[in-house]
Protein backbone atom coordinates (compact mmCIF):
# COMPACT_ATOMS: atom_id res chain seq x y z
CA UNK A 1 0.00 0.00 0.00
CA UNK A 2 2.54 2.68 0.15
CA UNK A 3 3.54 2.58 -3.16
CA UNK A 4 0.20 2.86 -4.29
CA UNK A 5 -0.03 5.93 -6.17
CA UNK A 6 -3.78 7.32 -6.47
CA UNK A 7 -4.96 9.31 -9.93
CA UNK A 8 -4.78 12.40 -7.84
CA UNK A 9 -1.34 12.00 -6.27
CA UNK A 10 -0.18 10.94 -9.94
CA UNK A 11 -1.52 13.96 -12.05
CA UNK A 12 0.04 16.16 -9.24
CA UNK A 13 3.33 14.83 -9.72
CA UNK A 14 3.01 15.13 -13.49
CA UNK A 15 1.17 18.61 -13.62
CA UNK A 16 3.92 19.98 -15.87
CA UNK A 17 2.91 17.65 -18.59
CA UNK A 18 -0.31 19.82 -18.59
CA UNK A 19 0.38 22.85 -21.04
CA UNK A 20 -0.41 26.50 -19.46
CA UNK A 21 -1.34 24.43 -16.23
CA UNK A 22 -1.86 25.78 -13.00
CA UNK A 23 -3.58 23.17 -10.99
CA UNK A 24 -6.46 23.59 -13.66
CA UNK A 25 -5.68 19.52 -14.83
CA UNK A 26 -6.20 18.04 -11.25
CA UNK A 27 -9.38 20.05 -10.88
CA UNK A 28 -10.65 19.08 -14.39
CA UNK A 29 -9.77 15.36 -14.06
CA UNK A 30 -10.81 15.28 -10.80
CA UNK A 31 -14.30 16.20 -11.90
CA UNK A 32 -14.11 13.37 -14.81
CA UNK A 33 -13.23 10.78 -12.08
CA UNK A 34 -16.24 12.44 -9.65
CA UNK A 35 -19.10 11.24 -12.05
CA UNK A 36 -17.04 8.21 -13.47
CA UNK A 37 -17.65 7.21 -9.67
CA UNK A 38 -21.05 8.15 -10.18
CA UNK A 39 -22.23 6.44 -13.40
CA UNK A 40 -20.39 3.49 -11.86
CA UNK A 41 -22.12 2.84 -9.38
CA UNK A 42 -25.36 3.49 -11.61
CA UNK A 43 -24.23 0.71 -13.96
CA UNK A 44 -23.38 -1.96 -11.33
CA UNK A 45 -27.09 -1.76 -9.99
CA UNK A 46 -28.12 -2.54 -14.31
CA UNK A 47 -30.64 -5.38 -13.64
CA UNK A 48 -31.61 -4.48 -10.10
CA UNK A 49 -33.27 -1.04 -10.70
CA UNK A 50 -35.42 0.13 -13.44
CA UNK A 51 -31.82 1.94 -15.12
CA UNK A 52 -31.94 -0.11 -18.56
CA UNK A 53 -33.48 0.05 -21.76
CA UNK A 54 -34.16 2.96 -23.79
CA UNK A 55 -36.02 6.19 -22.79
CA UNK A 56 -38.68 6.67 -26.04
CA UNK A 57 -36.39 9.64 -27.94
CA UNK A 58 -33.64 10.03 -30.13
CA UNK A 59 -30.41 12.26 -30.01
CA UNK A 60 -29.36 14.42 -32.77
CA UNK A 61 -27.59 11.43 -34.93
CA UNK A 62 -31.28 9.03 -35.09
CA UNK A 63 -29.90 6.79 -32.58
CA UNK A 64 -32.02 5.92 -29.96
CA UNK A 65 -31.41 6.92 -26.29
CA UNK A 66 -30.65 4.51 -23.47
CA UNK A 67 -31.47 5.91 -19.90
CA UNK A 68 -28.36 5.41 -18.71
CA UNK A 69 -27.14 7.40 -21.93
CA UNK A 70 -29.14 10.71 -20.37
CA UNK A 71 -27.83 9.57 -16.75
CA UNK A 72 -24.36 10.20 -17.56
CA UNK A 73 -24.47 12.89 -19.87
CA UNK A 74 -26.18 14.82 -16.49
CA UNK A 75 -23.76 13.79 -14.27
CA UNK A 76 -20.33 14.51 -16.84
CA UNK A 77 -22.22 17.76 -17.37
CA UNK A 78 -22.96 18.61 -13.86
CA UNK A 79 -19.49 18.13 -12.69
CA UNK A 80 -17.97 19.51 -15.59
CA UNK A 81 -19.85 23.06 -15.20
CA UNK A 82 -19.15 22.77 -11.37
CA UNK A 83 -15.35 23.71 -11.69
CA UNK A 84 -14.28 26.72 -12.60
CA UNK A 85 -11.80 25.21 -15.26
CA UNK A 86 -14.79 24.27 -18.28
CA UNK A 87 -16.59 27.39 -19.66
CA UNK A 88 -18.65 24.59 -22.21
CA UNK A 89 -19.41 20.89 -23.07
CA UNK A 90 -20.43 19.32 -26.65
CA UNK A 91 -21.66 15.29 -26.38
CA UNK A 92 -22.92 12.90 -28.39
CA UNK A 93 -26.47 13.57 -26.48
CA UNK A 94 -26.24 17.13 -27.04
CA UNK A 95 -27.78 18.66 -30.32
CA UNK A 96 -25.52 21.64 -29.83
CA UNK A 97 -22.73 22.99 -27.68
CA UNK A 98 -23.91 23.70 -24.15
CA UNK A 99 -22.10 27.16 -22.89
CA UNK A 100 -21.64 26.99 -18.94
CA UNK A 101 -22.95 30.31 -18.04
CA UNK A 102 -22.35 30.23 -13.98
CA UNK A 103 -20.30 33.25 -12.99
CA UNK A 104 -17.29 30.94 -12.02
CA UNK A 105 -17.23 29.73 -16.02
CA UNK A 106 -16.61 32.68 -17.01
CA UNK A 107 -12.69 33.15 -17.23
CA UNK A 108 -12.91 28.97 -17.86
CA UNK A 109 -9.71 28.24 -20.80
CA UNK A 110 -11.34 24.78 -21.82
CA UNK A 111 -13.85 23.10 -23.50
CA UNK A 112 -14.52 19.29 -23.38
CA UNK A 113 -15.98 17.14 -25.93
CA UNK A 114 -17.63 14.00 -24.77
CA UNK A 115 -19.45 10.48 -25.37
CA UNK A 116 -20.88 10.18 -22.15
CA UNK A 117 -21.51 6.29 -22.51
CA UNK A 118 -20.40 4.83 -25.23
CA UNK A 119 -21.52 1.02 -26.08
CA UNK A 120 -24.97 1.64 -23.73
CA UNK A 121 -27.26 -0.40 -25.79
CA UNK A 122 -24.91 -3.30 -24.03
CA UNK A 123 -26.10 -2.35 -20.36
CA UNK A 124 -29.19 -4.76 -21.10
CA UNK A 125 -26.96 -7.43 -21.55
CA UNK A 126 -24.03 -7.12 -18.92
CA UNK A 127 -21.10 -6.25 -21.55
CA UNK A 128 -18.48 -3.21 -21.10
CA UNK A 129 -19.11 -0.04 -21.32
CA UNK A 130 -17.29 3.46 -21.30
CA UNK A 131 -16.52 6.96 -21.36
CA UNK A 132 -15.05 8.88 -23.63
CA UNK A 133 -13.71 12.41 -23.49
CA UNK A 134 -11.44 14.71 -25.02
CA UNK A 135 -10.30 18.39 -23.62
CA UNK A 136 -9.43 21.67 -25.63
CA UNK A 137 -8.03 24.52 -24.27
CA UNK A 138 -10.78 27.53 -25.77
CA UNK A 139 -9.05 29.96 -28.73
CA UNK A 140 -12.42 32.57 -28.27
CA UNK A 141 -11.69 35.08 -25.77
CA UNK A 142 -11.83 34.21 -22.02
CA UNK A 143 -14.26 36.03 -20.40
CA UNK A 144 -16.91 35.61 -23.39
CA UNK A 145 -19.45 32.54 -23.97
CA UNK A 146 -17.47 29.75 -26.21
CA UNK A 147 -18.17 29.56 -29.18
CA UNK A 148 -18.65 26.92 -32.49
CA UNK A 149 -14.81 27.52 -33.28
CA UNK A 150 -13.57 26.19 -29.68
CA UNK A 151 -15.46 22.98 -30.31
CA UNK A 152 -14.53 22.43 -33.77
CA UNK A 153 -10.58 22.36 -33.60
CA UNK A 154 -8.44 19.54 -35.40
CA UNK A 155 -7.99 16.53 -32.95
CA UNK A 156 -3.87 17.56 -33.35
CA UNK A 157 -4.97 20.53 -30.71
CA UNK A 158 -5.88 18.34 -27.93
CA UNK A 159 -4.11 19.09 -24.39
CA UNK A 160 -5.79 15.58 -22.70
CA UNK A 161 -8.04 13.12 -23.97
CA UNK A 162 -9.33 9.75 -22.35
CA UNK A 163 -11.92 7.40 -21.35
CA UNK A 164 -12.95 5.40 -18.51
CA UNK A 165 -13.95 1.54 -19.65
CA UNK A 166 -16.74 -0.26 -17.25
CA UNK A 167 -16.31 -3.73 -17.09
CA UNK A 168 -15.19 -6.39 -14.79
CA UNK A 169 -13.11 -3.43 -13.65
CA UNK A 170 -13.60 0.41 -14.08
CA UNK A 171 -10.20 1.67 -15.07
CA UNK A 172 -9.65 5.52 -16.31
CA UNK A 173 -7.18 5.58 -18.90
CA UNK A 174 -5.46 9.20 -20.18
CA UNK A 175 -2.87 11.14 -21.67
CA UNK A 176 -1.91 14.84 -21.50
CA UNK A 177 0.78 14.01 -24.64
CA UNK A 178 3.17 13.15 -22.61
CA UNK A 179 2.36 9.01 -22.53
CA UNK A 180 -0.55 6.78 -21.72
CA UNK A 181 -1.51 5.78 -17.98
CA UNK A 182 -4.18 3.61 -16.61
CA UNK A 183 -5.74 3.49 -12.95
CA UNK A 184 -7.72 0.96 -11.74
CA UNK A 185 -11.43 1.56 -9.57
CA UNK A 186 -10.35 0.26 -6.36
CA UNK A 187 -14.54 0.31 -4.85
CA UNK A 188 -12.90 -0.34 -1.05
CA UNK A 189 -11.41 2.37 -0.88
CA UNK A 190 -13.69 4.69 -3.78
CA UNK A 191 -10.36 5.56 -5.16
CA UNK A 192 -8.81 5.30 -8.88
CA UNK A 193 -5.01 3.62 -8.06
CA UNK A 194 -2.42 3.32 -10.60
CA UNK A 195 -2.44 -0.24 -12.05
CA UNK A 196 -0.58 0.50 -15.91
CA UNK A 197 1.83 2.77 -16.29
CA UNK A 198 3.11 4.04 -19.46
CA UNK A 199 1.10 2.47 -21.64
CA UNK A 200 2.45 1.39 -25.31
CA UNK A 201 0.52 -0.93 -27.75
CA UNK A 202 2.74 -3.64 -29.70
CA UNK A 203 4.23 -2.27 -33.09
CA UNK A 204 2.40 -5.30 -34.52
CA UNK A 205 -0.59 -7.67 -33.50
CA UNK A 206 -2.97 -10.13 -34.38
CA UNK A 207 -6.39 -8.91 -33.26
CA UNK A 208 -8.95 -7.49 -35.43
CA UNK A 209 -12.26 -6.04 -34.33
CA UNK A 210 -14.66 -4.84 -37.03
CA UNK A 211 -18.45 -6.18 -37.21
CA UNK A 212 -18.53 -8.57 -40.11
CA UNK A 213 -22.02 -8.71 -40.51
CA UNK A 214 -21.81 -5.46 -42.63
CA UNK A 215 -19.17 -7.13 -44.84
CA UNK A 216 -21.00 -6.90 -48.14
CA UNK A 217 -21.75 -3.35 -47.59
CA UNK A 218 -17.32 -2.68 -46.73
CA UNK A 219 -15.42 -0.94 -49.50
CA UNK A 220 -13.25 -3.41 -51.55
CA UNK A 221 -10.07 -2.20 -49.94
CA UNK A 222 -11.41 -3.72 -46.48
CA UNK A 223 -13.09 -6.87 -47.67
CA UNK A 224 -9.81 -7.55 -49.18
CA UNK A 225 -7.81 -6.72 -45.76
CA UNK A 226 -10.26 -8.99 -43.69
CA UNK A 227 -9.16 -11.97 -45.93
CA UNK A 228 -5.91 -11.22 -45.58
CA UNK A 229 -5.87 -11.31 -41.98
CA UNK A 230 -7.64 -14.68 -42.55
CA UNK A 231 -5.43 -16.34 -45.02
CA UNK A 232 -3.19 -18.92 -43.23
CA UNK A 233 0.09 -17.92 -43.22
CA UNK A 234 1.77 -18.76 -40.24
CA UNK A 235 5.25 -17.45 -40.87
CA UNK A 236 3.32 -13.79 -40.55
CA UNK A 237 0.95 -15.33 -37.80
CA UNK A 238 -2.20 -15.46 -39.47
CA UNK A 239 -5.00 -16.58 -39.55
CA UNK A 240 -5.48 -13.71 -37.19
CA UNK A 241 -8.02 -13.48 -34.34
CA UNK A 242 -11.20 -11.82 -34.35
CA UNK A 243 -12.72 -10.41 -31.90
CA UNK A 244 -16.18 -7.94 -31.18
CA UNK A 245 -17.10 -6.67 -28.56
CA UNK A 246 -19.32 -3.57 -30.07
CA UNK A 247 -17.89 -1.35 -27.53
CA UNK A 248 -15.66 1.23 -29.04
CA UNK A 249 -13.83 1.75 -25.30
CA UNK A 250 -13.63 -2.11 -24.75
CA UNK A 251 -12.51 -3.11 -27.91
CA UNK A 252 -10.08 -0.32 -27.79
CA UNK A 253 -8.83 -1.06 -24.43
CA UNK A 254 -7.95 -5.00 -25.03
CA UNK A 255 -6.14 -3.81 -28.11
CA UNK A 256 -4.27 -1.33 -26.69
CA UNK A 257 -3.12 -4.11 -24.28
CA UNK A 258 -2.64 -6.96 -26.47
CA UNK A 259 -2.05 -5.49 -29.89
CA UNK A 260 -4.81 -5.16 -32.56
CA UNK A 261 -6.62 -3.24 -34.83
CA UNK A 262 -10.24 -1.81 -34.90
CA UNK A 263 -11.62 -0.89 -37.67
CA UNK A 264 -15.44 1.03 -38.43
CA UNK A 265 -15.14 2.06 -42.09
CA UNK A 266 -17.36 3.56 -44.65
CA UNK A 267 -20.66 1.23 -45.98
CA UNK A 268 -23.61 1.92 -48.56
CA UNK A 269 -25.58 3.37 -45.66
CA UNK A 270 -23.05 5.28 -43.40
CA UNK A 271 -20.85 6.35 -46.40
CA UNK A 272 -18.71 9.08 -44.25
CA UNK A 273 -18.37 6.27 -41.49
CA UNK A 274 -20.72 6.38 -38.20
CA UNK A 275 -18.22 6.69 -35.36
CA UNK A 276 -18.04 10.45 -34.16
CA UNK A 277 -14.69 12.49 -35.28
CA UNK A 278 -15.03 14.77 -32.22
CA UNK A 279 -16.40 12.58 -29.51
CA UNK A 280 -14.57 8.96 -30.40
CA UNK A 281 -12.28 9.24 -32.93
CA UNK A 282 -10.25 12.33 -31.90
CA UNK A 283 -9.68 11.44 -28.30
CA UNK A 284 -9.04 7.49 -29.31
CA UNK A 285 -6.71 8.42 -31.66
CA UNK A 286 -4.48 10.84 -29.57
CA UNK A 287 -4.66 8.27 -26.83
CA UNK A 288 -3.36 5.58 -29.45
CA UNK A 289 -0.83 7.72 -30.57
CA UNK A 290 0.92 8.59 -27.39
CA UNK A 291 0.99 4.74 -26.75
CA UNK A 292 2.58 4.08 -29.83
CA UNK A 293 -0.12 3.42 -31.97
CA UNK A 294 -2.01 4.63 -35.36
CA UNK A 295 -5.26 6.06 -36.15
CA UNK A 296 -6.49 6.99 -39.82
CA UNK A 297 -9.48 7.30 -41.74
CA UNK A 298 -7.85 4.93 -44.10
CA UNK A 299 -6.31 8.19 -46.07
CA UNK A 300 -4.95 10.64 -43.49
CA UNK A 301 -4.49 10.79 -40.15
CA UNK A 302 -7.19 11.35 -38.21
CA UNK A 303 -5.84 14.10 -35.60
CA UNK A 304 -4.86 16.57 -39.05
CA UNK A 305 -8.80 16.33 -40.25
CA UNK A 306 -10.44 19.93 -39.37
CA UNK A 307 -13.98 19.30 -38.19
CA UNK A 308 -16.76 21.34 -39.71
CA UNK A 309 -19.50 20.08 -37.80
CA UNK A 310 -20.41 18.91 -34.37
CA UNK A 311 -21.24 15.32 -35.05
CA UNK A 312 -19.06 14.90 -38.07
CA UNK A 313 -18.67 11.02 -38.95
CA UNK A 314 -15.49 9.43 -40.08
CA UNK A 315 -14.43 6.03 -41.01
CA UNK A 316 -11.84 4.99 -38.31
CA UNK A 317 -8.69 2.45 -38.36
CA UNK A 318 -6.96 2.86 -34.92
CA UNK A 319 -4.26 0.03 -33.40
CA UNK A 320 -0.98 -1.18 -34.14
CA UNK A 321 1.34 0.87 -36.50
CA UNK A 322 1.95 -2.40 -38.98
CA UNK A 323 -1.51 -3.23 -39.14
CA UNK A 324 -3.43 -0.11 -39.96
CA UNK A 325 -0.67 0.41 -42.39
CA UNK A 326 -1.42 -2.81 -43.93
CA UNK A 327 -5.21 -1.56 -44.39
CA UNK A 328 -4.10 1.86 -45.76
CA UNK A 329 -2.05 0.28 -48.26
CA UNK A 330 -5.28 -2.30 -49.31
CA UNK A 331 -7.59 1.05 -49.51
CA UNK A 332 -5.14 2.69 -51.54
CA UNK A 333 -4.76 -0.38 -53.78
CA UNK A 334 -8.80 -0.51 -54.13
CA UNK A 335 -9.88 2.99 -53.72
CA UNK A 336 -13.67 1.89 -55.56
CA UNK A 337 -16.18 1.33 -53.03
Amino acid sequence: MSEMRTLGEFIVEKQNDFPHASGDLSSLISSIRLAAKIVNREINKAGLVDITGAVGTENVQGEAQQKLDLYANDKFKAALEARDQVCGVASEEEDEAVAFNKELNKNAKYVVLMDPLDGSSNIDVNVSVGTIFSIYRRVSPIGTPPTQEDFLQPGNKQVAAGYVVYGSSTMLVYTTGKGVNGFTYDPSIGTFCLSHENMMIPEDGSIYSINEGNYIRFPMGVKKYIKYCQENEPSENRPYTSRYIGSLVSDFHRNLLKGGIYLYPSTQSHPSGKLRLLYECNPMAFIMEQAGGTASDGNQRIMDIKPTELHQRVPFFVGSKRMVEKVESFLEEYPEQ
